[in-house]
């Protein structure tokens, strides 16, 4: 991916650099306090006899005279300026960069409006996967934001800073929800989590045999059909200043979900090496938090396996016994993310934080409640419910709020165990019910699920600045969250 990194005017002037700016549809271009009157009027002039009228997803170049130098200027629409808040600046800084990242070199962009928003969108629309194959070479390879007032200068290198991190660990998550299911084993998540050991992080790798003494028979039921060994892995970040803050996060990392002998219908598994975004998401935020440095202690978990039918896997009708003792009934095997997780807030609950969030492509029925743009949200307190929305709405990442219905708990009672895997009521609020599931594996500790089936992976056009597969949802709003602890 492409970093932002700041220009001071002065150099700006002594260039010849290609330029970029912004405008509004009822209004001029914004944020270019230093472009002299006569150069903006100009510019202006330009870009009305190109047809360009400011609204969202417009483009216009021209080429004329700005800073007493000839330059080529690329302008890009927000729209109407009432409605147009950072994720127009982020959409708009995405739909830039695709338009001049085959055609120039170096790029100055000015602008001091929404500065984070607009160098997220640059540097997220820059990523590109290229594991197993590469793609038409970019000639973009400078992206300036021009410092226009000399005073600003460290706010908008810390900014620029805090976008880089956020992108860094974005293009992690992207990256391991993208690469094929067979070259991302249980084994390969943990490895990589151990890589992050040191500068304030531990690392623990629980296999087989220790998750069978500790009794997580939910997460190794899953984990039978499949030859390779599944994992579970702690990490824990403690930071320099003694806190008495402690706080989980749980990720699903089902690294294939064929459905198990429940098994889906071929086009149904297209996309399931996605099905691993939540693990993804928590050791995307552990690649950054020494660099992060949240006030906070933090328990990074996730539970890895693949889900497969093979020769002695869970069957329906078998009965599973979670790390907390209560036994559960399987009815279908492809409703296994819950069992997995059962396991894993179990740990989390044994840390005693104060919040545990768990990440997990978990539902079909949220992607048909709430589509492709917004996760599914739910918990047992306000606070952790609310501080998830607010960090969210900070990343533009957006989330819908589910009731836990008291009611729907019978749903989830068992005939010969305590809990059923599934609902007893076919085709009625299955997202709702996987949430009031994992509720029974927290304990009293405050939590909120997060349910990203729909928002964790893209077929198709999403954004301006997220390209086809993985999203890197819901890593931005994590740590939004970490830093407001």
């Amino acid at each position: 991916m492409i970093a932002t990194a700041p220009l001071a005017l002065k150099a700006l002037l002594d260039s010849a650099a290609d330029l970029a700016v912004f405008a509004y549809e009822d209004g001029a271009v914004t944020g270019a306090k230093s472009l002299p009157a006569k150069d903006r009027a100009l510019l202006a002039e330009k870009l009305k006899e190109e047809g360009f009228k400011g609204g969202a997803k417009d483009v216009a170049r021209v080429d004329l005279p700005l800073f007493g130098k000839p330059r080529r200027v690329f302008a890009v629409g927000l729209g109407k300026r009432k409605s147009a808040g950072a994720e127009a600046f982020r959409r708009a800084a995405g739909i830039l960069l695709g338009a001049v990242r085959g055609k120039r070199e170096t790029l100055a962009i000015l602008c001091s409006e929404n500065i984070s928003a607009l160098a997220e969108g640059l540097t997220l629309a820059s990523y590109k996967y290229e594991e197993y194959k590469k793609g038409d070479e970019d000639k973009l390879k400078n992206l300036y934001l021009v410092v226009q007032d000399p005073a600003a200068r460290a706010s908008t290198e810390k900014t620029l800073a805090k976008v880089a991190l956020y992108a860094e660990a974005v293009g992690l998550a992207r990256d391991l929800v993208n690469r094929g299911p067979s070259d991302k084993t249980p084994q390969s998540l943990a490895d990589l989590a151990e890589t992050f050991s040191g500068a304030g992080v531990t690392v623990a790798v629980i296999h087989k045999a220790q998750a069978e003494e500790m009794g997580m028979g939910a997460f190794l039921g899953v984990a039978r059909g499949s030859s390779q060994p599944p994992v579970m892995v702690h990490m824990v970040y403690t930071p320099k200043a003694k806190t008495k803050k402690r706080v989980a996060l749980v990720g699903k990392g089902v690294t294939f979900d064929s459905g198990g002998l429940s098994i889906k219908p071929a086009a149904s598994m297209e996309e399931m090496k996605c099905d691993m975004a939540g693990a993804a998401a928590v050791i995307a935020v552990f690649k950054v938090i020494a660099r992060l440095q949240p006030k906070a202690e933090v328990h990074g978990i996730f539970a890895a396996t693949y889900n497969m039918p093979g020769p002695d896997a869970f069957k329906p009708g078998d009965v599973l016994k979670a790390m907390n003792g209560k036994t559960i009934e399987v009815w279908n095997t492809d409703a296994e993310g819950r069992l997995i997780l059962a396991d894993a807030l179990c740990l989390a609950a044994k840390q005693e934080p104060q919040i545990i969030l768990d990440m997990a492509t978990l539902t079909g029925a949220v992607v048909f409640a709430l589509g492709s743009k917004v996760a599914g949200l739910m918990g047992n307190d306000r606070r952790a419910v609310q501080s998830v929305i607010a960090a969210g709405k900070r990343a533009d990442e957006p989330y819908c709020e589910l009731p836990l219905v008291e009611d729907y708990k019978e749903h989830i009672k068992g005939n010969i165990a305590e809990l059923l895997n599934i609902s007893k009521v076919r085709g009625e609020a299955g997202a709702i019910i996987a949430g009031l599931f994992l509720q029974e594996f927290v304990g009293a500790v405050p939590w909120a699920h997060l349910d990203i089936a729909g928002t964790a992976f893209s077929g198709g056009d999403y954004n301006s600045y997220t390209p086809k597969g993985a999203t890197g949802a819901p890593v931005r709003t994590l740590l939004e969250w970490l830093e407001a602890l």
